[in-house]
């Protein structure tokens, strides 16, 4: 009787040296940085560090003072805080880049049907970072600020620290970008069988609580903000319910792993 389970394995004899793999994730990390380097270049000539900053600032600014500005307390304020959002933008217009590069290193390792599984969330997982962050800038914190200016009192003037304000809204740029992968984690779940998407809609209204917490924890201590996160995670929660049964049933292995003639015959 002949042992067919290598024969009909595809991945059989790819296996590669513990030495090739850390020279792979040598050259991988090195395009991941030429990337990088390359959108901080391209966003350094345009709009440069100056053009980011005061895009970022347009929803504070529009609950200014017509003739208010952000101040600069630190005296490298305003050298190093530039920086640091050209390299955080540059690290957000690379994020398909980076992800495609992870992908690269762990196909070899991964079957037909997982690697046609594995686009769709790659590409799936980058539009809704980009959405988080789009939803933060165009909405949260426009009605965030517009809330909290209604109690600042007459008397005194709201000057934020431009250091200050890009940390706030950075954290908010991550807590989105993050909380937005709720359908890519539920999918995955799924997918590795550590749960039924029958469990995942008993876990529903489990899951409207922790999505509450968690944005109460990760948001600043307004209503606004924690209802933006809070809700459309709620909502990424039912599409990756959906997303996960049209995944399993697509991505699904095919049981093609039956005997071929060949074997059957051996067997017998």
């Amino acid at each position: 009787m002949t042992d067919t389970s290598n024969s009909n394995d595809e991945l059989a004899g790819t296996e590669q040296p513990f030495v090739q793999h850390l020279m792979e994730l040598r050259n991988r990390l090195m395009l991941g940085l030429a990337g990088l380097g390359l959108c901080m270049a391209a966003l350094a000539f345009w709009p440069g560090p100056s053009g980011l900053i005061d895009w970022i600032a347009v929803p504070i600014r529009a609950h200014m003072p017509p003739d208010a500005k952000l101040i600069a307390v630190g005296v490298f304020t305003p050298f190093f805080i530039p920086l640091k959002v050209l390299g955080m933008t540059a690290l957000v217009m690379s994020l398909p880049w980076w992800m495609y590069q992870i992908w690269a290193f762990v196909a070899p390792g991964l079957y037909g049907h997982e690697k046609r599984f594995a686009i769709p969330l790659i590409v799936l997982g980058s539009l809704l970072a980009y959405t988080g962050i789009a939803f933060v800038q165009f909405f949260v914190l426009d009605k965030m600020f517009g809330f909290i200016q209604q109690f600042t009192p007459k008397s005194v003037a709201a000057t934020p620290d431009i250091a200050s304000y890009v940390e706030a809204i950075l954290s908010l740029y991550l807590a989105f970008g993050l909380a937005f992968q709720v359908p890519i984690v539920v999918v995955l779940l799924v997918k590795m069988n550590m749960v039924s998407v029958q469990k995942l809609k008993e876990f529903r209204g489990y899951f409207i609580v922790v999505a509450f917490v968690i944005s109460a924890v990760v948001t600043p201590p307004d209503v606004i903000s924690q209802l933006a996160l809070a809700v459309p995670m709620c909502l990424l929660y039912e599409l990756g319910i959906w997303g996960s049964r049209w995944f399993v049933t697509n991505s699904a292995k095919p049981d093609s792993e039956e005997a071929s003639p060949e074997s059957d015959e051996s067997s017998s």
